[in-house]
């Protein structure tokens, strides 16, 4: 196991190692830091909370001309709290490097104060693609002499459709740069920017590890999707979490969610990219001051973020990435202290719950739904729990003469309890709607006979129909989308969605190949999803057809 001394760092950088305490590098950073050094191209995978910062911030800083003023290094990054991390890295690590200067800029704080920063000509820019355009159409910053650049979390900056954006800076910077990428996940469209952007670039995997996910309790229920909201109500009203994160897949799913909990009296709020910087701060001071109890966020939304007592997440649905899931789950079970992560599936997916298994090498807990009773018994349980610690702390018995008159005028002591709980507790009761049994669809057996039959049906033009739950009547449909225009599933839900109103329980089974996407609908919507026939997704016009 090699040491931070092992890998000959300058003099400097080696101080403020030893000043933080660091021994003994991470794997992406004693695999990385040597091939960037070399000054070649590099894409860094693995996952966030590996260190992948000082992967690249040490021989940034190593390789920075102390007599350049001029620009040499850039490091680009999704959100406002991922530069704000990334700067305060260097920062630690500049420490005793006097003549080098950094400094981060990005949307949401003034561009006067950046643009007073800039004017100190600091070698190493931090920010985040919109602010650096900005600031490069004011001409406050140049980046003809960059040396280096740096993608970190590209898989996230391309999610926010930052690409357009990407390109934009990298018309501006010297053929000659050197690229390093960093990303927890390597999609198909990662790849194509690397070969866009990269010189035979080195890739470094660093395999997921499950020591994020030991301390993690996992389970999962089993749910149809259109139940999905009254599960949810019945775990917040069961668990009773003092602090937690919901995911979802998309802005619009924030929303609703959002919405739909705070008309039934909970205290919730959103994080998603669409919020402006004032928002997403008010939002995450509420919810590290508990003035805000559950957070519905995306992904991008939530990476970077920095609280220690999240006590548990909610994959309200389940991401399209693994590594995603791994990300998701540790931001409970931190600081040494245990989380909860809960699944919300259905009998349908259970091979995706297998795989989530095989890849954090954990098990997750199949668990029944909490019935009213079992509601009602945990807050029984609370009230009795509350009450008893109020007692043990001894606090000052400020309506002791009260409760002394009343005994004094004959009045039972059970009965003074009842009438008191009766004025501080709510009790009225809540009414839950009945959530049925998710079992998955038995698969029938047919002869030759019944198969022939099934061929000339569907060969008569009626369409394939699907029976779900005997409630359901299923057609297919297929859209000119496929996985060459980097559709997913989420992408098509979405679309449903805002420009049809149809919403993901009228959707059923989904399946992308390279061209084309063939989706099962219920026959009722079909009007609906036609609609969207002629009108331009993803620049492309829609083409639909049933099948």
């Amino acid at each position: 196991m090699i040491t931070f001394k092992d890998l000959n760092l300058h003099e400097d950088i080696q101080k403020a190692i030893d000043k933080l305490g660091f021994v003994y590098p991470t794997d992406i950073q004693a695999e990385s830091i040597p091939v960037v050094r070399e000054g070649k191209d590099m894409i860094g995978q693995a996952q966030t909370g590996t260190g992948k910062t000082f992967s690249f911030a040490i021989p940034i800083i190593e390789k920075i001309d102390m007599n350049n003023p001029n620009v040499q290094a850039l490091i680009l990054l999704p959100t406002r709290e991922l530069s704000l991390q990334v700067y305060a890295e260097f920062l630690k690590l500049i420490r005793f490097s006097r003549q080098i200067r950094a400094t981060v800029v990005y949307g949401g704080q003034s561009i006067e104060r950046q643009i007073k920063s800039l004017k100190e000509k600091p070698q190493i820019i931090i920010g985040t693609p919109g602010r650096i355009i900005d600031h490069m159409t004011r001409k406050t910053l140049d980046f003809s002499n960059l040396r280096m650049l740096v993608m970190d979390e590209a898989d996230e900056m391309l999610k926010m459709g930052f690409q357009e954006d990407l390109e934009i800076i990298l018309k501006d910077t010297p053929k000659e740069r050197q690229t390093v990428l960093f990303s927890a996940t390597i999609p198909p469209f990662i790849k194509k920017v690397a070969s866009t952007y990269q010189k035979d670039p080195v890739h470094i995997k660093i395999e997921a590890k499950t020591l994020t996910v030991e301390k993690i309790k996992q389970v999962y229920y089993e749910v149809k999707k259109e139940y999905k909201d009254d599960l949810l109500v019945r775990l917040l009203d069961f668990y009773h979490f003092k602090s937690i994160i919901i995911f979802a897949n998309t802005k619009a799913g924030v929303d609703d969610l959002v919405a739909y909990l705070q008309n039934l009296g909970y205290s919730a709020d959103a994080l998603h990219g669409d919020l402006k910087q004032l928002q997403r701060d008010r939002v995450m001071n509420a919810f590290r001051q508990r003035n805000v109890k559950i957070l519905v966020a995306t992904d991008v939304a939530a990476r970077g973020l920095d609280i220690n007592d999240v006590e548990a997440i909610i994959n309200y649905d389940i991401p399209q990435e693994l590594e995603v899931y791994v990300h998701r789950i540790g931001r409970t079970g931190r600081a040494g202290k245990s989380g909860y992560a809960i699944t919300l599936s259905n009998a349908w997916n259970r091979r995706r719950i297998k795989e989530l298994e095989g890849f954090t090498k954990s098990p997750l807990e199949l668990k029944e739904i909490p019935t009213v009773e079992d509601i009602h018994a945990v807050t029984i349980k609370g009230i009795y729990n509350q009450i008893a610690d109020m007692i043990n702390e001894k606090r000052e018995h400020k309506f002791e003469i009260v409760i002394q008159k009343l005994l004094a005028d004959g009045y039972d002591g059970i009965d003074i309890i009842n009438a008191l709980m009766t004025m501080s507790i709510d009790d009225q009761e809540k009414e839950y709607r009945d959530i049925p049994v998710d079992k998955p669809r038995e698969r029938k057996t047919f002869d030759r006979n019944d198969r022939d039959s099934r061929r000339s049906k569907d060969a008569s033009g009626e369409g394939k129909t699907y029976n779900r739950d005997n409630q359901k009547q299923f057609v297919e449909f297929e859209i000119n989308f496929g996985k060459a225009d980097q559709i997913r599933a989420v992408s098509l839900l979405d679309l449903f969605k805002k420009e049809a109103d149809l919403y993901t329980g009228n959707v059923g089974d989904i399946t992308i190949s390279d061209t084309k996407t063939v989706f099962q609908l219920n026959k009722q919507s079909m009007n609906r999803v036609m609609s969207l026939n002629g009108k331009k997704f993803k620049n492309k016009t829609i083409k639909l057809k049933k099948l």
